[in-house]
């Protein structure tokens, strides 16, 4: 486990896939977006799902269930944009998570987290930094700097200096 788990508290967004509970470091977490019309790239994987505006930047999208291998699901009042600031060279980028859902901010103990399950989650192992137990649920805590690699973040800045069709 990285060092932060083992601080102590860890303060964490929870969220949903395909009603399955992950959870972020809030400090990775920026802000919370409501669903908006996203401008989608052309020639870019299909998780990619384009860029939207953050007061006047374009950030960058992610479709964490494409991504994760889960199935696509239509949008819904509760479906977020999560942007979240991943740490690159010198400084951080900028890009936008769809969830299902964002559920709550909650802290656990980090003496309450384990390491990631071998298998079984049908999600890769390296994408998850610990699970730990939250009443009846399991929680998996996401690795947000691996589930965005560096060359992909790289990646998805330049896409966000193109511009291109909106998408409903």
């Amino acid at each position: 486990m990285t060092a932060s788990l083992s601080e102590g508290v860890m303060r964490l967004l929870t969220l949903t896939l395909d009603n399955v509970y992950f959870a972020l470091d809030i400090h990775s977490v920026r802000e919370i977006l409501d669903m908006t019309d996203i401008t989608s790239i052309p020639h870019t994987p299909e998780y990619m799902r384009g860029v939207v505006n953050v007061r006047g930047s374009a950030v960058p999208v992610v479709d964490l269930r494409l991504k994760f291998g889960l199935p696509a699901a239509d949008r819904t009042l509760n479906t977020r944009i999560v942007i979240l600031e991943i740490p690159r060279g010198d400084g951080v980028a900028a890009i936008g998570a769809i969830a299902d859902s964002v559920r709550e901010v909650l802290e656990v103990e980090t003496a309450r987290i384990d390491p990631p399950p071998r298998m079984g989650t049908g999600i890769r192992a390296d994408f998850i930094r610990g699970i730990c137990r939250q009443d009846e649920r399991f929680l998996l805590i996401l690795d947000a700097a691996k589930v965005f690699t560096t060359d992909e973040v790289l990646s998805l800045d330049e896409l966000g200096a193109q511009p291109g069709p909106v998408v409903a």
